[in-house]
């Protein structure tokens, strides 16, 4: 079992709140991504949950007991840093087997847990290495091997993959979630990137400023963001907002369009404007165009879609797929 509950949680440091009134449930089994943009409060979020960091107030259940005051090593998490942390003296297989060393296990039974976890890993032919002779892909999932030989109530990452270079990322990100298929343990998984929370999660907590602004699943924040914050945030490219009298035309304070949702023709149209960047790549084309008395919008077109600098266009966005928002920025539901 491995089900996490936050009630009222409250971190402060001196009168600032850095995680003002946090409530959710995690299930037993769930992959769950904590998303936002830098200094909003998730990697906090996920200290408190693992005891590194003490409660201003509030409760952390796990698995329905209060283990708010009980120390990390009483808490059955394992916990996986940005830094892979690995004794650079040590073999792999002795980096893998460390924790239970420490924990007192015999040695037979720590070889056998160490290959075990080595083979989930695709790292049996390195266990005789030392780190300085792997990759950072491998090195890192070493890190995860030590975490998995405690066969914890769950798993904690804090941004694991930002050391990585973007062709690694995409391969951990990939083997990290097939490793979540195979335990079927709880992980907590803390990003920056939307995009690794959009493909990873089961569901998403999107974090601004320590508030908990949505939690759902990725679907859920795509097509139905609780305010113009999470509608911005979830997307890649992100979301274009207008304001003004185009939003009151629908009667918001502001309007959101995805690039994804809007046509592009080059004879007429909802909104004129001059392409200023065209990004082709291949299977998409990303136009940066310069609108009219609306500022900058990016849409997405087809990779084959031959449009460049300085060139007239119109775009009109799809009435079905407008977003409308409230002076307060909360998402107003369609009429």
């Amino acid at each position: 079992m491995g089900s996490i509950q936050l009630q009222h949680v409250n971190k402060s440091f001196g009168a600032h709140a850095v995680i003002p009134d946090a409530s959710l449930t995690i299930e037993d089994g769930e992959f769950v991504v904590f998303v936002g943009p830098s200094g909003c409060g998730k990697s906090t979020l996920l200290r408190l949950i693992a005891g590194l960091e003490d409660t201003t107030s509030g409760e952390i259940l796990l698995d329905g007991r209060d283990m708010t005051a009980a120390p990390p090593a009483k808490r059955e998490l394992a916990m996986v840093f940005q830094s892979y942390a690995l004794y650079p003296h040590m073999t792999v297989a002795q980096n893998i087997g460390f924790p239970l060393k420490m924990a007192g296990m015999d040695k037979a039974a720590i070889d056998a847990k160490v290959k075990e976890a080595a083979a989930t890993l695709n790292l049996s032919s390195y266990l005789d290495r030392r780190p300085r002779n792997l990759s950072g892909g491998q090195r890192q999932r070493v890190a995860i091997g030590r975490a998995i030989v405690r066969q914890p109530k769950a798993f904690l990452f804090d941004e694991p993959l930002s050391n990585l270079d973007a062709a690694l990322r995409v391969n951990m990100r990939l083997e990290i979630s097939e490793l979540h298929q195979q335990l079927k343990t709880t992980m907590i998984y803390v990003t920056h990137d939307q995009v690794e929370a959009m493909t990873m999660a089961d569901r998403i907590v999107v974090l601004n400023a320590g508030n908990i602004e949505q939690f759902g699943t990725p679907m859920e924040l795509y097509r139905t963001p609780a305010n113009r914050f999470v509608a911005g945030f979830i997307g890649s490219p992100k979301m274009n907002f207008v304001d003004g009298a185009e939003a009151a035309k629908h009667g918001a304070a502001a309007i959101g369009v995805r690039p994804e949702h809007m046509q592009v023709s080059t004879s007429a149209g909802a909104w004129k404007g001059t392409v200023g960047v065209a990004e082709h790549l291949g299977s998409d084309t990303f136009l940066h165009v310069n609108v009219d008395g609306l500022g900058l919008m990016t849409v997405r077109t087809e990779g084959e879609k031959q449009l460049h600098h300085g060139d007239t266009v119109w775009l009109t966005p799809d009435p079905a797929r407008i977003y409308r928002f409230d002076k307060d920025g909360r998402s107003l539901r369609a009429n």
